[in-house]
């Protein structure tokens, strides 16, 4: 499904809070791509270390042994302020440091290499993607360059374009952000074009590690019309863990004399990773352990945790999922019976009372679980892909996708109050216009302030952006017009503009460039950040894979078949290579691989000495299983 302008397949990856997946699609088959251990879904994790940087898999299994160092759950961070209730609730519970730059923007702070380093939320966030990236390059054995990108459906305009800010950092052209339970509808409804006549009204309910959504869409013959969403992006599994470690600390507190796990940032990380295992347990049997040998302060840790004792810690965060849909289902206007099918996204899902919750709010409605909760959202981007590399070939799209904005857009006015220009489930993209005036007499400048949200006091919402409109002339009040257009594109980016009647003045503001966001130069210097560090995993495979071949080639040597000259002369050049490398931490790519040349050429001139039937196997297997960086 290639075109002009994607020359390559245009990936779609779901960047989660717990768990990245993606996926594409080719030849009209959707395929989730496995990553390198073959596990469908990738840890969104990040772990840096004295010697290297890992991602995923490997940084999860690091996180026990390096809790300070090992970053998790970091799309709660992207593109909020430091100073945000819900970051300032967060970081009590992670054992990584987090600091506010001079902007109010969150910096994670880590030891690398020996160095502290500081990183935002987007620089994490696009080594994440550019694993998926990488997942999704060896799979398909090309370069990939284009992907779309799923976000929780109530992220906010600046968690938007933070997330495309991400996606830039790692190398991808992001051509399209799109929501996560719109992406999830898609992959339910593709394949029920077909089979359905008439339009059907899909509820998806799609809880995940760390957000939820809920979005009603009407489906007919490859159209998806979002009618109506609802969302919390601070509320998830990651939350339900929490509450399970912090009854953990307490019963710990308890029974050992008041002593308090907090204190040690790996004995709670270490807590972290067995209460998530035990919400998983519970979530197909009744009762599970949870137990940590050596907790805290050498003393073990185990208590029985039942099914009900986890519905209650967390009871009011699930009444709060239930909450979402109705407050979606008031806004479409559709009442309980309105809706065809509900469909389950997100591995929270697979909670029993969460689906208990969910049942009884649609009077004991089934439910559909026939998409795989965790696969849905990833699977949905991808066929968007290809719709949108169908688009760009100028074929016959596949589905027709019409999307929402998800809270109300508007101006602040005389008074401190918000005037909606943009109501909340508008239909998007789009262009709405207002018209705005003066305040008093001889007014000549006008301050635009534009908010989010659904309060009428201008305090209680979220700042976007501002700007001035300079140089009016001096007229009664009310006389000047300004004609305001808030347009939205297909990524729900805004762009709010304005222009003075009968004069020249413009002006207009992209809110991507709002103050705390990152400026394109911020992004630029980060491009090259990760190209630096991607350049320094690669020269720490290629220290790794040397070593290895050294000790290989030390341990053939050994082989009694060989001559003493054999074996002196290749354990000679293990051991110099060896000692060169003990020696040379800071070498470059280059160096290292003339010393995989050493042992190469040690072994490819003693074979050219022996005759054919007496050349080892072990000598064939190392060259060619040799690894270049």
């Amino acid at each position: 499904m290639a075109s002009d302008g994607y020359k390559t397949p245009t990936i779609g990856i779901d960047l989660g809070t717990t768990y990245s997946c993606v996926a594409v699609c080719r030849e009209n088959n959707v395929e989730i791509i496995e990553n390198d251990q073959g596990k469908r879904l990738t840890p969104s994790c990040v772990a840096f270390t004295e010697d290297e940087r890992l991602v995923g898999i490997a940084a999860k299994n690091h996180s026990d042994m390096n809790p300070g160092n090992t970053l998790f759950a970091i799309k709660r961070l992207i593109g909020r302020r430091f100073s945000h209730s819900t970051v300032q609730n967060d970081i009590k519970h992670w054992p990584f440091k987090v600091v506010a730059d001079p902007m109010d923007r969150p910096k994670i702070v880590v030891n690398y290499q020996g160095i502290e380093k500081e990183f935002y939320a987007e620089e994490i966030s696009s080594m994440v993607l550019e694993k998926m990236k990488e997942v999704a390059e060896t799979r398909l054995g090309c370069t990939v360059n284009n992907a779309v990108i799923t976000v929780p459906a109530y992220f906010n305009d600046s968690q938007r374009q933070a997330t495309k800010n991400a996606g830039a950092i790692a190398g991808l052209n992001v051509v399209r952000i799109m929501d996560e339970p719109t992406a999830a509808a898609v992959a339910y409804g593709m394949d029920k074009i077909t089979e359905d006549t008439d339009e059907k009204n899909v509820l998806i309910f799609d809880l995940g590690g760390g957000t939820c959504d809920v979005s009603l869409l009407s489906i007919k013959y490859g159209k998806f019309v979002v009618r109506a969403i609802a969302g919390d992006t601070h509320l998830g599994g990651e939350d339900f863990d929490d509450r399970l470690v912090d009854y953990c600390v307490k019963e710990f507190k308890k029974i050992n004399n008041n002593k308090d796990i907090t204190k040690s940032v790996r004995s709670l990380r270490r807590l972290r990773t067995e209460c998530q295992r035990a919400k998983e347990f519970l979530s197909f049997s009744v009762r599970g352990t949870i137990e940590v040998g050596y907790l805290y302060d050498g003393i073990d840790f185990s208590t029985r945790i039942s099914r009900a004792l986890f519905e209650d810690l967390n009871m009011d965060l699930f009444t709060r999922c239930t909450d979402l849909i109705e407050r979606c289902l008031n806004d479409a206007m559709i009442n309980k019976t309105g809706v065809d099918v509900v469909v389950l996204v997100g591995g929270s899902t697979r909670i029993p009372m969460v689906q208990q919750l969910v049942q009884d709010f649609f009077g004991g409605k089934e439910l559909c679980k026939e998409i795989n909760p965790d696969e849905a959202v990833a699977k949905g981007a991808a066929i968007q892909a290809a719709n949108l590399n169908r688009q760009g070939d100028n074929e016959e799209k596949i589905l027709i996708l019409q999307d929402v904005t998800p809270l109300s857009l508007g101006v602040n006015i005389l008074g401190g109050k918000t005037i909606i220009v943009v109501p909340r489930n508008a239909p998007i993209p789009m262009k709405k216009y207002h018209v705005l005036t003066t305040s008093y007499d001889n007014q000549t400048e006008v301050r635009i302030a534009v908010y989010e949200g659904e309060s009428a006091e201008s305090k209680y919402n979220n700042l976007l952006g501002e700007y001035m409109i300079i140089g009016i002339d001096p007229a009664p009040e009310g006389v000047p017009k300004i004609d305001t257009c808030f347009e939205i594109d297909a990524d729900g980016i805004l762009t709010v503009s304005t222009q003075v009647r009968s004069t020249s003045l413009k002006n207009k503001i992209v809110i991507s460039k709002q103050k705390g966001g990152l400026t394109p130069e911020e992004i630029q210097t980060m491009v090259g950040a990760a190209a630096r560090y991607k350049a320094e995993d690669e020269k720490h495979k290629a220290m790794i894979s040397l070593e290895d071949s050294a000790q290989k080639v030390k341990s053939m040597s050994k082989d009694p078949g060989l001559s003493a000259s054999e074996k002196k002369l290749m354990n000679e050049t293990a051991e110099n290579v060896i000692t060169w490398l003990n020696a040379n931490r800071h070498a470059d790519i280059s160096e290292i691989n003339g010393q995989h040349m050493k042992l190469e050429t040690i072994i490819q001139t003693l074979m050219k000495s022996r005759p054919r039937g007496g050349i080892p196997y072990d000598w064939i297997l190392f060259l060619s299983k040799k690894t270049q960086y």
